[in-house]
């Protein structure tokens, strides 16, 4: 199958959207199916105001239409909302395509805690970008609850994975050189340090040991400023990233407003259990239960500080069982069965065995 794959999200952005696509380029790739990847790099871009590193593409409908076209794709997948999104969607309704579309982050709540945007209007904006898509596909259970609430339909239940072998158990925390010598526990923060992650809800608690942030973001220089006695270690290639995750007792996910929150598996497949509130990502990473009723992988609260002191008497074994329940490969056949044929009387074509090189 000749799949075309329009985002707004690609490297060298990191974030989870951006793992997520890659991650599902690359099984695409092994399943049979060839990918066209048309993402921001490929066009002219700005920045994006107020999240510094993120570029857009600036008019690119034009270029993404002849790209297109010329590819000739059997089935199109719209990732982001953004201006390669709403090219990609005028595109296929000017050709009468079918398209399947993504619902991979809160655009609307990112708008509210940074703008202080009303979030009925962001989630009509949404819901006018996904309407005539064929199949909107969403990470999480209680996200896709959510939205049918608000009036969006034809959504598709999907799901996320995790490298287990990048990301190896450790049966302790290990010591790691970018920590140095520290005092435990060492309570863990990945992600962009952006408005909607809610990071000062874990940077104010009470917690002994040390904190730790990893990542960059538009809200990093003012909590530096008001938590000097947290440890800052910005980017780090993923490689390295695993060790630090391998380094911490305990990972703390404060985010009210992710869809799924790949960080957490990410944690969890190293052996350090998370901490969370129970919102729509930790709900479904860390939902399944033992036959105790306790939490695998981690705990959640709506006391943060509580379901941190609770996370750390989690086994890493366990945290580390839960996360090899998610599966690239079975995220990446979920994904595929939900496509669409482009062009109305023409079937998608099933994969063949052996693999074809993704292409940009």
């Amino acid at each position: 199958m000749k799949i075309a794959l329009v985002t707004d999200a690609w490297t060298p952005q990191v974030n989870g959207v951006v793992t997520t696509l890659i991650e599902l380029c690359a099984e695409l790739a092994a399943l049979g199916h060839e990918v066209r990847v048309f993402e921001p790099g490929q066009f002219r871009t700005r920045p994006c105001p107020g999240y510094p590193g993120i570029e857009l593409a600036l008019f690119p409908g034009r270029a993404l239409a002849r790209g297109l076209d010329a590819f000739a794709p059997d089935a199109v997948h719209l990732a982001t909302e953004g201006p390669l999104g709403w090219a990609g969607r005028r595109h296929c309704l000017r050709r009468g395509w079918a398209f399947t579309t993504a619902f991979h982050t809160k655009f609307p709540e990112v708008l509210h805690a940074a703008a202080r945007v009303p979030l009925s209007w962001g989630y009509a904006f949404m819901r006018h970008f996904h309407r005539p898509s064929s199949g909107v596909m969403v990470p999480t259970a209680s996200v896709l609850r959510m939205l049918q609430a608000r009036g969006f339909a034809n959504l598709r239940a999907w799901t996320h994975g995790v490298d287990c072998a990048l990301f190896r158990f450790r049966s302790a925390p290990e010591c790691h050189e970018v920590l140095g010598s520290v005092a435990r526990p060492v309570a863990l923060f990945v992600g962009r340090v952006s408005y909607e992650k809610n990071i000062d809800a874990f940077l104010r608690l009470d917690l002994p040991g040390t904190k730790v942030v990893c990542g960059v973001g538009p809200v990093e220089a003012q909590l530096k400023e008001r938590y000097p006695h947290v440890r800052w270690i910005g980017l780090l290639p993923r490689d390295e990233l695993a060790r630090v995750y391998g380094a911490a007792d305990v990972f703390v996910f404060p985010s009210h407003a992710d869809t799924f929150g790949l960080v957490m598996l990410e944690a969890m497949a190293c052996g350090t259990p998370v901490a969370a509130f129970p919102v729509d990502g930790p709900l479904e990473v860390l939902g399944r239960r033992d036959e105790q009723g306790r939490t695998l992988g981690g705990a959640m609260s709506e006391d943060l500080l509580q379901a941190c002191r609770d996370a750390l008497g989690v086994p890493r074994h366990q945290a580390r069982r839960r996360a090899e329940d998610f599966s690239w490969r079975e995220a990446t056949r979920l994904f595929a069965s939900f496509l669409v044929p482009a062009r109305s009387g023409r079937a998608v074509p099933t994969a063949v065995p052996g693999g074809v090189p993704t292409g940009q």
